[in-house]
Formats: C-alpha cells, structure tokens, sequence
C-alpha cells in the first residue's frame, strides 16, 4: 500500500478490512492520520450468497470517488510512476479495464516450486494474444492488478453481479468481453509485484481454491463438469508421467541390483535432463530466473498433488477455505441454492 502513495499521482487509497486480525486495521489508521489520501473502509458481515473479496470490493467501490478504480492486494508492490503511466495508456488506447500479472517474489523452497510450474501452465490456457484479440471471445484479468473505467465496472453491474463468483477477476473480464468493452491483460513486470502466499498451508489453500474455476473457464467458454475434470486428471496424469515417475525410476533403477539398472537409470536421467533445459528455455522466455529450474521436479510433485486436491475439493462439493472462510461450489449461487457460505 506505502509504494501507491508513493506514485505521485491524484488518487485516493481506499483498504478494505474484511475483519482482518493481523494487525492491518491498526497500521492503516496510523497511515490515514498521517496522509488524507487514506481511508480506512470496514467491511459489514458477508451477506448470503457472497464471497468475502467480492463483497470486501464491492463495499469499497461504492465510496471511491475517482473515473478510474484500481483493484489491488494490500501487499502488492508498485514501481514509482507505474500507475499514472498504465492509466495513461488505458485512455490513449481507449480501454476500459487493463489488467496486470504482477511479477512474483518467491522466497521459500516451496514458492520456487509451484509457483512457476503453475504459471506456465496457466500461460498455456490463458494465453495473452488470443485474450487480447479484440475480435475473440476469451477473456481473463488477474485480481492483484485490476485497472476499470468507473462507468465501465458501475455499467456491469459490479462486484454486486459477480457476488458468489469464487474467481471474480476472470468473471469480471468475461462479463466485460461479453458487453463489447475493450480490455487487455498483460504481463506487469516492471510496474507491479507481489508475495502471494506466505506459508505453505496458505499456498495450498490457494491453489486447491483457483485451479478448478480456472480450469472452468478457460478458452471462450465455461467448461462442463466432466470436461474440466479430465482436463484436470490429463494433466496430473501428465506431469506424473513425464516428470515424476522418470526420477522415481531413476532412483530405484539405481540403486536395483541388476546389471540393466544402469543403463534404465540413465535414459530415464536423459529425459529428466532433457525435461529441466526445455522448462529452463520456458522461464527465459517470459523473463523469469533460469535457476528456478532446479526446483521443477518437487514443483512437479506439488502441481500434481494439489490439481487433484481441487479436483477432489469441487467436484466432491467439500469447502475451500481461504482467509478464514469456507466455500462451496465453482460458483456459488446467491439465490441460495448453492449459497458460498458453510
């Protein structure tokens, strides 16, 4: 939040506080005696039907007082400068919602592991040319980095249409291709950046939450049940396959008795060699560190585990939980039928 005041740009920091008990309500008030541009927003309780960032940015957008409103997570890092000019281009290019991939800081073991591996799958099911293909239909946005028109979110509906939608960025993208609004989303090194998980519990938890929705809704349209869980199982089928199971032969194969183990042990250390170089030239590709190729194999163990768990999670109807709360369902229906809330 300290980098946004730091933008040198007219705006208005508004941080929502959805019952939080870290600490934030009273770090936030401290900023806000020091700076008017800050204001402290508390959330009311979660109504029926409603997912707590959704109801947490619905409640903060209706007191925001700018043309232009800038979804962002408390913990989001901006480049000094980088707002005003991602503003400037949205209105030199005439869109109305711009949205970012923050660059991502990776600081245990296990955030080097997945956290690429689960990247550079989602480039491949979202991928930035076809969403930025103004005559397609797919659309995508990342909630850490959400530029909107005022006129172009209040014309929508709001967070108010998207009240049970567990994935809300991708709902609100779609919802804007479906309008005819122009929108972009792109890559934001450079202007933004972020620690998304903090501990692994919260890692998992996000994971088992986002890989099924994403899943769902990828490509221009909504996925059937079956669909996106055998797009699921292929892919844990897959990594297993390819990377898992050829380091596990290799290590057995090494240390077998038999006079054919060696040779076993090494083809199957080719492929994982072959495997590392190909995922190393993916992490060059979109800038990020070659030495984040080490962890691909434990990265691959986790990608596959935590795919089925949400597998398991939504298609099973047991909760996610995340930031305190339990959901039930891909999307949640406010009528009640399916109400987020256990």
């Amino acid at each position: 939040m300290l980098s946004l005041l730091e933008q040198n740009d007219d705006l208005e920091v508004l941080v929502a506080d959805d019952g939080s008990t870290d600490g934030t309500a009273a770090a936030v008030r401290q900023i806000a005696g020091r700076d008017a541009r800050v204001r402290l927003v508390a959330v009311p309780p979660l109504p029926p039907g409603w997912v707590g960032k959704n109801h947490a940015l619905h409640v903060a957008a209706r007191l925001a007082r700018g043309d232009w409103l800038l979804f962002t997570d408390a913990d989001t890092v901006h480049a000094p400068g980088g707002l005003r000019a991602v503003r400037e281009r949205a209105e030199r290019e005439g869109l109305d919602l711009l949205s970012l991939s923050p660059a991502q800081q990776m600081r245990s073991w296990y955030e080097r592991a997945i956290i690429p591996r689960v990247y550079r799958q989602l480039e491949r099911l979202y991928r930035f040319e076809r969403i930025n293909d103004a005559a397609g239909r797919e659309a995508a946005a990342n909630g850490q980095y959400i530029l909107i028109r005022r006129s172009a979110y209040e014309a929508l509906g709001g967070n108010a249409a998207l009240a049970g939608d567990i994935l809300e960025d991708v709902a609100l993208a779609r919802a804007a291709r479906r309008a005819g609004l122009r929108l972009r989303f792109e890559p934001g090194a450079g202007v933004v950046s972020t620690r998304m998980y903090r501990s692994f519990r919260a890692l998992w938890e996000g994971w088992s939450k986002n890989l099924y929705p994403l899943y769902r809704w990828s490509g221009a349209a909504e996925k059937s049940a079956g669909a996106v869980a055998l797009r699921l199982l292929a892919t844990a089928a897959g990594t297993w396959l390819f990377d898992v199971a050829p380091a596990g032969l290799a290590v057995w194969t090494l240390a077998a008795p038999e006079s054919g183990g060696l040779k076993v042990a090494a083809t199957a250390l080719a492929w994982l060699a072959l495997r590392h170089a190909w995922y190393a030239h993916r992490l060059r590709a979109v800038g990020e560190r070659v030495r984040l190729a080490a962890w691909y194999w434990p990265g691959s163990v986790l990608f596959s585990l935590v795919l089925v768990n949400s597998l398991v999670k939504y298609s099973f109807r047991r909760p996610v939980a995340w930031k305190g709360r339990e959901y039930t369902g891909a999307r949640c229906q406010v009528s009640g039928v399916r109400d987020c809330r256990t």
